[in-house]
């Protein structure tokens, strides 16, 4: 019997880049795994022996890929936010989901090279947009806006001008 110790798994719909992609987001993330793979067999709609989904985990959160063909594609409806501490962890994040094709947006979102949406973001940046102070949230909200990657040091005298 699989041992399923998490109530809800991401489910990662690819073309036929699942291998690959869990292999990335594992280089990326440290504390990461394959966890198994499963594997089309005879009538299927990719050739026998191809990767028909690979079960991973990124710092204890589980997901499983899924190689279905091209039917359906990532939009930004949906995205995985990277909580970081400090602007150390958000340009190593920003920069290793960015490799290899990556594309920047605004904001701290980016699309990785497979289309996956991100969001990486400074913990420290949902703290002054929650602050007690409106005209405080208002100059770093304005900040943030004007932004492709979060720029925590801007944000910080946004907040303190």
């Amino acid at each position: 019997m699989a041992n399923i110790t998490q109530k809800i798994t991401p489910f990662l719909w690819f073309d036929k880049e699942a291998g690959e992609a869990a292999d990335f987001y594992t280089s990326v993330f440290k504390d990461s795994s394959i966890n198994n793979k499963s594997y089309y067999g005879d009538n299927s709609p990719l050739p026998k022996g191809t990767v028909l989904t690979v079960g991973f985990t990124l710092n204890g959160q589980n997901f499983t890929a899924l190689n279905g063909g091209p039917l359906f594609k990532f939009n930004e409806s949906v995205s995985f936010v990277v909580n970081c501490n400090g602007q150390d962890e958000v340009d190593y994040y920003w920069n290793n989901l960015l490799k290899d094709g990556g594309k920047e947006s605004q904001c701290g979102w980016l699309k990785d090279k497979f289309g996956l949406s991100w969001q990486v973001v400074p913990v420290r940046m949902i703290e002054l947009l929650t602050d007690k102070d409106a005209a405080k949230r208002n100059r770093v909200m304005n900040a943030m806006m004007k932004m492709v990657k979060i720029d925590l040091p801007t944000l910080e005298k946004a907040a303190e001008s």
